[in-house]
């Protein structure tokens, strides 16, 4: 029982970032920009702590903009009538948005200005020598890009149905990552050929399970797959 809470808990939580991204403009230009700072992330030589400071203003700007549609939707509950009040809540909602979208470009400045303004600091080759962030890097644009599917073909919820299948995505594209990092090792195709099986194993759970069907999982790992390589091939 606390098991299935849990799950439906998660799954209301992720309904309601696809609604947002479903009805909401400025939400999709976030992600957007999300996605290009995190991909971008991957020409620069960040360190720990500068990649936690722009993941939490990422994080932040998106909930403040969840946070400020929460309030709208609440608020027109009540009726469409002008009310001052209700006008001032939504201001400051707005405005709530306003600053934390001001404190993102700020932390984007302070991180990346010296190594734009230093074109020789820029370099690929810190990407190559990280394999496991440029996994990590990979892994958050295959579901950044499953949860943008979903939203735009209208289809399903994220832990049931919906196209593509997201667990199916991010299991081949762990696959798909491994593969690249363990070639060179000696028993690297045994390693490749045990993530594969896992991979298939999340993918034949969701079939099985009915939450996905076929083609949901097989699109899913297409989707994965495709992007880790493209990931791995440019910069890897």
């Amino acid at each position: 029982m606390y098991r299935r809470n849990t799950l439906k808990s998660f799954t209301w939580a992720f309904e309601g970032i696809v609604y947002v991204l479903r009805t909401q403009r400025n939400m999709k230009i976030h992600f957007a920009v999300a996605l290009a700072v995190i991909i971008g992330s991957l020409f620069f030589e960040l360190s720990r702590s500068e990649m936690a400071v722009l993941l939490i203003s990422i994080a932040f700007v998106l909930v403040m903009e969840m946070i400020n549609t929460a309030v709208e939707a609440a608020i027109d509950t009540f009726g469409t009538a002008f009310d001052p009040m209700a006008k001032i809540a939504k201001d400051v909602a707005a405005g709530a948005v306003l600053i934390a979208a001001v404190n993102a470009l700020a932390v984007g400045y302070l991180v990346f200005f010296d190594r734009i303004a230093e074109p020789s600091r820029v370099m690929v080759q810190n990407v190559r020598q990280s394999p496991m962030h440029l996994s990590v890097i990979a892994l958050v644009a295959v579901v950044l890009l499953a949860i943008v599917s979903k939203a735009l073909l209208h289809r399903g919820t994220p832990f049931h149905g919906g196209m593509p299948s997201g667990h199916s995505a991010v299991a081949f594209a762990g696959w798909t990552a491994i593969t690249y990092i363990s070639a060179p090792l000696q028993y690297g195709i045994l390693i490749s050929i045990l993530a594969f099986l896992m991979a298939v194993l999340v993918a034949q759970s969701r079939v099985e399970s009915g939450i996905h069907s076929f083609m949901e999982v097989f699109l899913g790992a297409l989707l994965g797959i495709l992007v880790t390589t493209i990931f791995f091939q440019l910069w890897g």
